[in-house]
């Protein structure tokens, strides 16, 4: 279709379609996928799949044993459909046009073992250009708030279920709040960093609900070392090829 590439993920052949002049999956949709450690026979929710890059991965990568994802934007939510059956990956993968914040109707309480989010991290009161432009909505939360995002996890996820997400750092103080006071307690903590002499971009989070209290911090995740080659980590997480998009897109 018009303004669409097909985008070779070099893992197991397969492949996903994205709009040449729209929201393009970046490294924060491939650590998330890395971090959520889905188990054997998971089912799992992607909350505002877009291009439906994180189900594709963690079908390809895990034994989760189905994923969906749920998407606002209608025409994303067909074009990562397709990509799904593109793939051959519909026996795993549901793709869903549908709101969130409606979860009541599309979802049964407690449906699922792991929720992962990559969500807007830009809040409504920042300069937004159009509230219907695709890239705005994917960027600011226009459709879904942090609020919005976190009941919804909670309501949808098993006891003793995961909830991962990755987010700025910035937004850390009201992502551990949301988490208790939605009984989902947090359990692990990473930060992300583009190399070791910058602030930390990115933070991932993941929570248990029902949890009990206790908090890790693992290790830094470096995305570059000094010298501007990938981290060891990266290479792993990539499948040392360098592939699923550029190392370092979506890092603002």
């Amino acid at each position: 279709m018009k303004n669409e590439t097909i985008d070779d993920l070099q893992l197991e052949g397969l492949k996903l379609i994205q709009k040449t002049d729209n929201f393009r999956f970046g490294v924060d949709a491939v650590l998330l996928s890395d971090f959520a450690k889905p188990k054997k026979n998971d089912r799992v929710l992607d909350i505002g799949t877009g291009t439906g890059i994180i189900p594709i991965l963690i079908a390809a990568k895990t034994g989760a044993a189905h994923i969906t994802g749920i998407e606002i934007q209608p025409e994303m939510a067909e074009m990562a459909s397709r990509s799904v059956k593109m793939n051959e990956l519909s026996e795993r993968i549901n793709i869903l046009h549908g709101d969130i914040r409606d979860w009541e109707s599309v979802f049964s309480k407690g449906e699922f073992d792991l929720v992962v989010a990559n969500p807007p991290y830009m809040s409504v009161n920042s300069a937004i250009k159009s509230s219907s432009d695709a890239k705005a909505i994917a960027r600011h939360e226009i459709k879904c708030t942090l609020e919005d995002l976190v009941s919804a996890a909670a309501g949808v996820l098993k006891p003793n279920g995961k909830f991962a997400l990755i987010h700025k750092p910035a937004r850390l103080v009201d992502i551990l709040d949301l988490f208790r006071k939605n009984s989902i307690e947090p359990k692990l903590l990473r930060f992300v960093f583009s190399k070791n002499d910058v602030p930390p971009s990115m933070v991932l989070v993941h929570g248990t609900k029902f949890g009990k209290k206790e908090l890790r911090v693992k290790e830094n995740l470096y995305i570059f070392n000094q010298d501007g080659s990938y981290s060891d980590e990266i290479n792993r997480i990539y499948n040392r090829s360098g592939s699923f998009g550029k190392a370092g897109e979506g890092i603002e």
